[in-house]
């Protein structure tokens, strides 16, 4: 699997997550930190999540009241299934080993990547930063029955969650396979319509000229940066609920930046000394600023999202399903 580039520090996913420990949590609870703990990061060593890492440990250590080592162990390749994998073998609910965990992982999870051997469900979020994700197109968003040109990376990349959202609301969208830039193919004509993520949405989409369809936001919410442009879950979906659970899943795998998270059944009290000590990194990058679109969660604030990431397995089977029907692609 061809991970999607990650973004700069100032540009986008990994600047969030230090907004999202939780304001106001006693500081006296960082005292039950462990001495030591390990951070599993996706790699490369030289990579974004790498220089992200070294950043957070040290904040962290900054924020606890005792003395703390935050060491960093960084795994594998940018989609974060290596990292993952290792999180789920070795992680015991003891506050001693956390994760950063990117939303491609969930998505590989989900589409039945072989190499994804972990189960989510149930891993508790210190912090989370989610992003803008936008389908637009060369013109309006046509009636039901159109057949717009999509531009997809790969069917086991986000894009697909958007070309799913198409389908659902009766577009005949074919899908054109490849295009390693999105805004450059619809720029170019070579297709009608893509989905954008990332930062300083609204103004990419005005460089384009390009006319936003929806957003993969939740039903009933907007992003704060495009409140104008509807969700998909908004416009009354077709299709069987199964479709429409896996669709909701795979647009929150979209949205999902990374997400700082410790194992499930680890202790209430170690969950809230994690989230206090975050409250320095909160600090030090809002003094920076969020770069546009990003979108800070507090823990238990991101606790839905992270939890919709790991859908019924109804509900992965039906987007696998569509997956080899639609685009003739199944994990190998």
């Amino acid at each position: 699997m061809q991970a999607r580039p990650i973004l700069s520090r100032r540009a986008g996913l990994l600047t969030g997550l230090g907004a999202l420990a939780v304001a106001g949590l006693p500081r006296t609870a960082a005292a039950m930190l462990p001495a030591v703990a390990t951070l599993l990061v996706p790699g490369p060593e030289d990579g974004a999540f790498a220089r992200f890492a070294g950043r957070l440990a040290a904040s962290l250590g900054r924020g606890a009241t005792s003395a703390i080592s935050l060491r960093n162990t960084v795994l594998g390749g940018p989609d974060g299934v290596t990292a993952a994998n290792r999180f789920a073998t070795e992680g015991a609910p003891d506050g001693r080993t956390l994760l950063v965990l990117p939303g491609l992982a969930a998505l590989a999870r989900m589409v039945g990547d072989p190499r994804a051997r972990f189960d989510a469900t149930g891993w508790l979020p210190v912090c989370a930063a989610q992003g803008s994700a936008v389908v637009v197109g060369r013109e309006a968003l046509p009636a039901a029955g159109a057949a717009p040109r999509f531009g997809l990376v790969a069917p086991d990349m986000p894009g697909a969650a958007a070309l799913l959202g198409c389908d659902l609301l009766g577009l005949a969208a074919s899908p054109v396979l490849g295009p390693p830039r999105a805004e450059a193919a619809l720029g170019q004509g070579v297709v009608e319509a893509v989905l954008l993520t990332g930062t300083d949405l609204p103004a990419r989409v005005a460089a384009l000229g390009a006319r936003p369809w929806f957003t993969l936001e939740p039903a009933g919410m907007r992003d704060p940066l495009l409140p104008e442009v509807p969700s998909m879950f908004d416009l009354g979906l077709g299709g069987t609920p199964e479709l429409r659970a896996a669709a909701a899943a795979a647009a929150g795998c979209v949205r999902l930046r990374a997400a700082l998270v410790l194992p499930a059944l680890t202790p209430a009290n170690l969950v809230a000394a994690w989230r206090s000590a975050a409250q320095r990194w909160l600090e030090e990058e809002a003094k920076l600023g969020w770069a546009p679109g990003v979108r800070p969660l507090p823990g238990a604030g991101s606790a839905p999202m992270l939890a919709a990431l790991s859908p019924a397995p109804a509900a992965a089977l039906a987007y696998r399903e569509w997956l080899l029907r639609r685009l003739n692609w199944r994990a190998d």
